[in-house]
Parts: structure tokens; C-alpha cells; sequence
């Protein structure tokens, strides 16, 4: 039987000061940096403690920092291993925001 904590979706955080999206309790985060004055948001990094793991945190870790960019029109980079290669493929309706430079341009 599942306990209570596991049904529910947990409250995921925008702490702007430290740019990083983190659950309530701050021991689960994805950090990014701004890029492109404010129109990229590059996701860096994942963490989630080991006693935390296999609950889903980082996929809700990414969908508020995905569901954030795309409102407020930014683009995403997935620089984190883990927002590339197992988030994105698993949810691959957000390669609609996903940032495409410019070979003439450098970040």
C-alpha cells in the first residue's frame, strides 16, 4: 500500500535568488542560468537525495521549470544529463520550446 506522501504530487518551489526550481523541503532541486538576456533558460542541474529517489521528484523538478519558461515565453537548454536524456524523451512535447541557436551566434 502506498503511503500518503507518495500519492501526492509535491510542492515544487521557484526560488529565484538561488535560480533554481526545489521541493518545499529544499533537499530536491533543478538549478539553471539565465542566458540570452533573460529569453534562455539553461537547466544545469538535477539533484535528488538518495533517500528521495524513485518518488518522481525530478521529472516534477523539470515540469515546474518547464511549465515556468514556458510561460513567461523563454526557451530551454537541457545541459543536465538527466533533463536530456531521460526527461525530454519521456516527455517530448516540450522540444516545442527547446532553444535552437544560431551558428553565427555564441552563448
Amino acid at each position: 500500500m502506498a503511503t500518503k506522501s507518495e500519492k501526492e504530487i509535491p510542492k515544487i518551489v521557484w526560488n529565484e535568488s538561488k535560480r533554481r526550481f526545489e521541493t518545499e523541503d529544499k533537499e530536491a532541486y533543478v538549478e539553471y542560468v539565465v542566458r540570452e538576456n533573460g529569453k534562455v533558460m539553461d537547466l544545469v542541474h538535477t539533484y535528488v537525495p538518495s533517500s528521495k529517489r524513485g518518488l518522481g521528484l525530478a521529472s516534477h523538478l523539470c515540469g515546474a521549470a518547464f511549465n515556468h519558461a514556458k510561460s513567461h515565453s523563454m526557451s530551454i537548454i537541457p545541459t543536465c544529463s538527466y533533463v536530456s536524456d531521460t526527461y525530454l524523451p519521456r516527455n517530448p512535447t516540450w522540444n516545442s520550446i527547446m532553444y535552437s541557436e544560431d551558428p553565427r551566434s555564441s552563448i
